[in-house]
């Protein structure tokens, strides 16, 4: 693998744009390549954030996804193509085809896999940033737990409409993310790309500010990273920062105030149970307290077929039907994959 310096007399080198600008240089380059980031989904933020780093010339690029390539994705998710449904592939194994044509310097691992409680620690090995490309707040939750039990500093980034959100988190440094979200919001209260819709620019906007938080990262330069949450309303023009260093290290906060781990530990989270000969599987719930079904049913008007009794919600999304009990538990029929009802839960309930 070539990745000298480039040398001014002669042909011009890969990185050289990037070697010219001041804040980055020969040095920094080097950092790039000698770092490892690991990408929790390769959605749209995901593939956009995969794009930009191997471009840069990141030296390990490790992408995690339990999903496939849909034709729906292909309006936002920027390394997919019509082929790639046409072939059905997993997005991580569609997503290394493609990058491996853009930059063979770069060693990319893809593995097709539901990040949990259960493979975090070895999905983390050697690696040096996390970069959130997730569509739930529980894995979040999660990968917040592993960056300050590990001592890995993870990028979080979110999008849906026209609005994005993103912050760094470095544990010691900042705040985390459970000190400005407590607790994972119930489902249905916050809008998914289904509910809500999005457009692809505030995806690019997004992963492009976490992709040079992640170089920033990567290069040692704390005193340049964001330490407050943007939030940015593309179609509105609005681009405003939430002040976070008045939550660093809160002594209430159980994540990096009192290191209670319960995401990791797996106390937490939504463990699927395969529910045998019925084709569905069982989630958890992964908040306190009961469901308002009937703000979930609002919600979800339009999206499929919606039915509600006192005890439980259906939505009829063919070939899937997400059963939405009042007690937070849930079942999707139509599949007996643990991480295809995970993914079918957060594509249309939200969390």
């Amino acid at each position: 693998m070539n990745l000298q310096p480039s040398d001014e007399n002669s042909k011009p080198g890969r990185y050289v744009r990037q070697e010219k600008f001041a804040s980055l240089g020969v040095a920094g380059q080097g950092s790039l390549h000698d770092g490892c980031v690991l990408i929790c989904g390769c959605g749209a933020l995901g593939s956009v954030l995969a794009n930009t780093l191997v471009r840069a010339g990141i030296g390990r690029v490790r992408i995690v996804d339990r999903d496939f390539v849909e034709l729906s994705n292909l309006q936002r998710q920027v390394l997919f193509t019509e082929q790639d449904v046409a072939e059905n592939l997993p997005k991580a194994i569609a997503a290394k085809q493609r990058l491996a044509q853009i930059n063979s310097e770069v060693e990319v691992e893809a593995i097709v896999a539901d990040v949990t409680a259960a493979n975090i620690s070895e999905l983390l090995q050697g690696v040096d940033v996390i970069a959130d490309g997730t569509d739930n707040f529980e894995t979040r939750f999660l990968l917040n737990d592993a960056s300050f039990h590990f001592g890995i500093p993870w990028v979080f980034g979110g999008c849906v409409g026209a609005e994005g959100q993103t912050a760094t988190i470095v544990p010691g440094e900042t705040s985390c993310l459970r000190c400005l979200i407590p607790e994972v919001p119930p489902p249905g209260t916050t809008p998914t790309c289904d509910s809500a819709g999005v457009i692809g620019p505030i995806v690019n906007v997004v992963a492009s500010m976490q992709a040079t938080e992640v170089m920033k990262l990567l290069c040692g330069d704390l005193k340049k990273i964001n330490r407050g949450l943007n939030v940015i309303d593309l179609w509105e023009n609005r681009l405003r920062q939430v002040q976070l260093d008045g939550l660093r290290q809160d002594e209430s906060c159980l994540t990096c105030g009192e290191s209670d781990y319960e995401w990791l530990e797996g106390k937490r989270g939504n463990q699927p149970t395969v529910l045998c000969g019925r084709n569905a599987v069982q989630l958890a719930a992964v908040i306190e307290g009961k469901v308002d079904l009937a703000a979930l049913e609002s919600k979800l008007v339009g999206i499929g077929s919606v039915v509600r009794n006192p005890y439980l919600l259906r939505l009829n999304v063919t070939p899937y039907v997400i059963t939405v009990f009042c007690d937070g538990r849930s079942v999707v029929a139509g599949t007996d994959d643990p991480a295809v009802a995970r993914s079918v839960y957060s594509r249309f309930i939200g969390q």
